[in-house]
């Protein structure tokens, strides 16, 4: 299929399912469109078998998107932006101590955890998974996915304390996440002879300081053009720009494009405009329905990708077993940092912290870039197992889990 077609096909099909969940179904946008997407990929699994059409087109359709590209490359910066274009910076501030031990030694504690844990569990079953890509495969499903959060958090009961919690973890724990994936994987690939401490520091400041300093720049860069024009369309010509040229140029740099789209959404959403100014208004309002529109493709595509995984039926029984080790790991990497860093430990607050830490198409994602390995498809699987239950189980029973603990 040629790019024309692809795209036409993906709107139309992100309409449809839109239009079915909130005409029909009325689960929240994101929980909804997942469903319909992956009991429509079930179905087209099974029609395969007989050689249906449409069938062959949606599978044509899914194998023709780069899913790991198109997330990671284009739409994560422009997500990304618009969650921290009204994020409230102030509320972040209060709450830096838990988001900064969360984003880094959170992600790191649940690798571990979970990888440790997987490959004891593993032991026991017909699957023989090396350590260290148990450690891969903790890497790429820990950090939380700010996507997911964002979508699901929208509408929650939530505690504003633990919201800004939650999102802002997700918004800056892809950075660790994707050191460690990249270092845990050259290990992996034998290449670790290469790797020095003095290496996995410059990786990390490539990523992490220079994104930082790329949304920086273009944050304030952009704040400033912002301000001084007052056309509608130019304001948003110049954001959306903005978020492009960030994107290709962290690439570029190979610097972390979630934290310099984050950055920069920062500096132009809490800059010293009036929240009531008509252009915080109107760029809170516009990028709210960008927002929407790409989550509500992005948790389409990330449905379809089932039809490309046929191997997933013989690695149920892994997937299981690795939903119930990332909530342990999550639980661990929540309370450990709470009790030894931060000396207080709120049950209630652990609990939903844990149950709210959604993983969404970042893990799919990184773990659709692993290379061929007698281990990817099973890692593969299992993520998307996660990612499911995460978005679906999780995400429709987290408020029921806030109202149950309120009113204990």
């Amino acid at each position: 299929m040629d790019l024309l077609t692809i795209i036409t096909i993906l709107l139309c099909i992100s309409a449809i399912f839109s239009y079915l969940n909130e005409r029909f179904i009325k689960l929240p946008a994101t929980i909804g469109v997942v469903t319909i997407s992956v009991v429509v990929s079930v179905l087209i699994l099974i029609a395969g078998k007989t050689g249906a059409g449409l069938s062959k087109t949606i599978i044509t359709l899914a194998a023709g998107i780069n899913f790991s590209k198109v997330l990671l490359d284009v739409m994560l910066g422009l997500l990304l932006f618009a969650s921290a274009l009204h994020f409230d910076y102030n509320k972040l501030k209060e709450q830096r101590w838990p988001v900064v031990l969360l984003s880094t030694l959170g992600v790191i504690i649940s690798t571990f955890v979970f990888g440790g844990l997987i490959y004891l569990a593993l032991i026991v079953l017909p699957f023989n998974i090396p350590f260290i890509y148990c450690l891969v495969f903790g890497a790429l499903i820990s950090p939380t996915d700010p996507i997911a959060v964002a979508a699901i958090l929208k509408k929650s009961k939530i505690s504003p304390r633990l919201n800004t919690i939650i999102s802002g973890e997700s918004l800056f724990n892809d950075a660790v996440g994707l050191v460690l994936f990249i270092t845990l994987l050259n290990i992996a690939e034998q290449s670790g002879a290469s790797l020095t401490v003095a290496g996995i520091a410059r990786l990390f400041a490539q990523e992490v300081l220079g994104g930082i300093g790329i949304g920086l720049i273009a944050g304030f860069l952009g704040y400033r053009m912002i301000r001084s024009v007052k056309n509608f369309q130019t304001m948003l010509l110049i954001s959306v720009a903005l978020v492009m040229a960030i994107s290709f140029i962290a690439h570029q740099l190979n610097a972390s494009i979630p934290l310099s789209a984050v950055t920069a959404g920062l500096i132009i959403g809490n800059e010293s405009l009036d929240k009531k100014h008509i252009v915080n208004q109107f760029l809170s309002r516009i990028w709210q329905l960008l927002d929407d529109v790409l989550n509500t493709i992005l948790f389409v595509m990330i449905g379809l990708q089932l039809v490309l995984m046929p191997f997933v039926d013989n690695y149920w029984l892994v997937g299981i077993l690795s939903i119930i080790v990332i909530l342990i790991a999550r639980l661990i990497s929540v309370f450990l940092p709470a009790v030894f860093l931060l000396h207080k430990v709120n049950f209630r607050s652990l609990s939903i912290l844990t149950w709210a830490g959604l993983r969404g198409g970042i893990s799919v994602a990184m773990a659709l870039s692993l290379p061929d390995s007698p281990y990817r498809e099973i890692i593969l699987s299992s993520c998307y197992f996660i990612v499911i239950f995460s978005i679906i189980i999780q995400g429709l029973t987290l408020n029921r889990l806030v109202t149950k603990l309120s009113n204990e």
